[in-house]
């Protein structure tokens, strides 16, 4: 959209320009927050419209003009609303580009996160394929450009759930990638198909968990050793899954199969060491054990996300260089704390 009005920069921190776009994923009558219209005379913008009420016919039709004018807006009050319905509607972040990276990184939580959640409860195609069209959002805003990926594990959950943990693990493992693979994806050497199934093996390398009996999971006391047997069953009875979802891809079997590998042999379920392991099935098994210590459960708190990186990094089950990368990735370049 050509912007045809210069907006300050104190007026873009109160409210978002509405492309025609967002305009027209609203409800045509009765959109979900208020609207408001700059006045360029006295360069503020204006009520519009208030939440509850409805638009007249005049107003749906001028509507789209002034967009297109680049002067229609809501407030960054209502950036919860907002949230939401984009997260409906993922593409739409891809064409807004009034959307700050803080605000699209806010959208990818809510909208991955309920996705995922979706798919845990009914793994089926028919739910998979909405799940993956919105993964594929993800991985084409961050082919665009990887450090966008630093906004998103600043939004890790901390209370522990599969969905949760799944996020978790996608964010920080695209993260991670992006940090050891830089270089290529400044030279726009990634093969995006290669990107798009370690994406989708980092958010579901744990599916084989919703075949986990729900009272296992969310058992306080220590578990007997036929609960812990059906646990470790999970990267097997994944991989049987992803037949049924077609995702027989070797990025997303690695994931699914190896992240509970330890390239010093004391994983499971093959038992296998070192080199034996992918490098995704490594990498995934890195980002899996660090996300599974910085939430919180009801056996203990979340660790700090640093001190977290520094244990694994010590621990000779993981991949030394990656276990590096994945310290100094918190400590320089995020400057997290939780």
């Amino acid at each position: 959209m050509a912007i045809k009005h210069e907006i300050t920069d104190g007026l873009n921190e109160e409210y978002y320009q509405i492309t025609p776009d967002i305009l027209g994923s609203f409800h045509k009558y009765r959109p979900p927050l208020d609207i408001f219209v700059l006045d360029e005379s006295v360069a503020r913008v204006s009520p519009y419209y208030r939440k509850g009420g409805r638009l007249t016919a005049e107003q749906v039709e001028e509507l789209p003009d002034l967009a297109n004018e680049g002067v229609v807006f809501v407030s960054r009050d209502d950036h919860p609303v907002y949230v939401k319905h984009i997260s409906y509607q993922l593409d739409l972040v891809l064409v807004d580009k009034n959307l700050k990276e803080t605000e699209i990184a806010d959208i990818f939580v809510q909208a991955l996160t309920r996705r995922t959640e979706e798919l845990f409860e009914q793994p089926v195609p028919a739910v998979f394929d909405k799940f993956w069209r919105d993964l594929m959002v993800l991985t084409e805003y961050l082919s665009q450009d990887i450090h966008r990926s630093r906004a998103l594990v600043r939004r890790l959950h901390r209370e522990h759930s599969q969905p949760n943990h799944a996020v978790n693990c996608g964010f920080t493992g695209l993260a991670l990638y992006g940090k050891l693979q830089v270089q290529d994806f400044e030279a726009r050497r990634i093969v995006r198909k290669n990107f798009d199934r370690l994406a989708a093996g980092l958010f579901l390398h744990d599916i084989g968990m919703s075949k986990v009996p729900a009272f296992i999971l969310s058992k306080e006391k220590p578990l007997t050793g036929d609960e812990r047997s059906k646990i470790n069953q999970h990267p097997n009875l994944g991989f049987q899954m992803l037949t049924k979802l077609d995702l027989k891809y070797p990025e997303v079997e690695a994931c699914v199969a190896e992240h509970h590998e330890r390239v010093n042999g004391s994983g499971y379920p093959q038992k296998k060491k070192g080199d034996a392991i992918s490098f995704h099935g490594r990498l995934c098994g890195l980002v899996d054990s660090f996300c599974a210590m910085v939430t919180k459960r009801p056996y203990g708190e979340g660790k700090e996300f640093v001190a977290a990186a520094s244990e694994l990094r010590n621990n000779p089950g993981y991949d030394e260089t990656m276990a590096g990368a994945l310290q100094m990735l918190l400590m320089n370049d995020m400057k997290m704390k939780p």
